[in-house]
């Protein structure tokens, strides 16, 4: 492969219009923008949303609701999840996100669940667990660890 033999796909690419150049183009006159009114005019057209001066559907619907900008954000994982790894492992957002069994590390971290079984002894290192993730894990010889 070459530089000088490198070309867009075939069809890919579109010829740009040539406006107001005459009648034969199919694109002359008024340039396809019809006859007179706000969008033949420079500059013309409207900001999207605008109803002709009716009050906007936008402005019609009540507002809802609000964004905790407090709101602490957790990676959440499971008890049962945390059966794929093997015995004996130190389990760490680090090592589930590379293991791919979650996606994505939250700002605050991880928040172990206790939904689901758990029969391998583990220890756990998270941000956060609640008080029945707590109890499977020790139940099985496992050991916590808040980070």
């Amino acid at each position: 492969m070459k530089l000088h033999t490198l070309a867009p796909a075939p069809g890919s690419t579109t010829k740009a219009r040539r406006l107001g150049r005459g009648t034969g183009s199919g694109l002359g006159k008024t340039s396809g923008k019809g006859h007179k009114g706000q969008n033949a005019r420079s500059g013309g057209g409207v900001r999207p949303g605008f109803e002709g001066g009716q009050m906007p559907l936008i402005r019609r619907l009540p507002k809802r609701g609000f964004t905790n900008n407090w709101k602490k954000v957790y990676t959440t994982i499971n008890v049962s999840d945390l059966e794929k790894l093997n015995d004996g492992t130190v389990v760490t957002a680090e090592l589930l996100k590379d293991n791919g069994i979650i996606s994505k590390i939250e700002p605050y971290g991880l928040k172990v669940l206790g939904n689901g079984n758990l029969t391998k002894k583990l220890t756990v290192k998270a941000a956060k667990f609640t008080q029945s993730a707590t109890d499977k894990i020790s139940a099985v010889g496992g050991s916590i660890e808040v980070v």
